[in-house]
């Protein structure tokens, strides 16, 4: 009963040839991935944020002219 839909359209896995349920092997394999990466994307976006905040608390106070 596993099905993936495309364009709309669902298919049954188990009802795909062989190239075609390797395809679909590849897409979870780079959906995975992608995922992967989104996180690491958001973990290093976090990371730079507290850098930014950490400098600024750093930096010398200006005084306005």
């Amino acid at each position: 009963m596993n099905q993936i839909t495309i364009d709309d359209v669902a298919y049954e896995i188990d009802a795909l040839s062989d190239a075609a349920k390797q395809q679909v092997a590849n897409l979870q394999v780079t959906d995975a991935e992608i995922q992967r990466l989104q996180s690491l994307l958001a973990i290093a976006t976090t990371a730079r944020a507290a850098y930014a905040a950490a400098l600024k608390s750093e930096l010398p106070a200006t005084v306005a002219h």
